[in-house]
């Protein structure tokens, strides 16, 4: 089995600016490469969760998702780094889009996108955890049986490393 460290986005990876879909709005948290990169060089599997209502509302589309999420794994290349895989949820229940205004399984705090890829990778959750910057985010890995971490420091590589020390 696998073990991963699955990471919110916004505001865990990046700076939060509010409905991201532009990759010249993004700007990486501190620690984020070093943290993606020590999953790498530690056989972590580095997942992203991320809800992006943005979709259901009407503000970008899901090629927008897909394209920023491929600009992030470019620049982490030139660190030696990367993102295995992402996982997202574009649903929304006060959407205007309606085949994405639902009431889903994968919008945090529901386990979904965590139970989806563990499936996919064969993740053993025990050797696993998640870090994200909102309650809904530790709630989700409560929800998935995977341990959460609230990220509400500086430095994401710090939080990673504690966090590890503890599992």
């Amino acid at each position: 089995m696998n073990k991963a460290i699955f990471f919110d986005r916004d505001g865990t990876l990046n700076v939060e600016v509010g409905y991201l879909h532009e990759f010249e709005k993004f700007k990486w948290i501190e620690g984020a490469i070093e943290a993606v990169k020590f999953c790498n060089d530690n056989d972590y599997l580095a997942i992203v969760v991320t809800n992006q209502s943005g979709v259901a509302r009407g503000y970008y589309t899901e090629a927008d998702i897909i394209e920023l999420h491929q600009n992030m794994n470019e620049e982490l290349k030139s660190h030696g780094a990367h993102i295995d895989d992402f996982f997202y949820c574009p649903h929304h229940t006060e959407g205007v889009v309606a085949e994405y205004s639902i009431d889903c399984e994968c919008r945090k705090p529901k386990p979904g996108l965590v139970e989806t890829a563990c499936k996919k990778y064969d993740i053993d959750k025990s050797k696993s955890l998640m870090i994200g910057d909102k309650t809904r985010d530790v709630e989700c890995a409560i929800n998935a049986g995977v341990r959460g971490v609230l990220f509400n420091e500086d430095n994401l590589l710090s939080v990673l490393k504690r966090a590890l020390n503890q599992l």
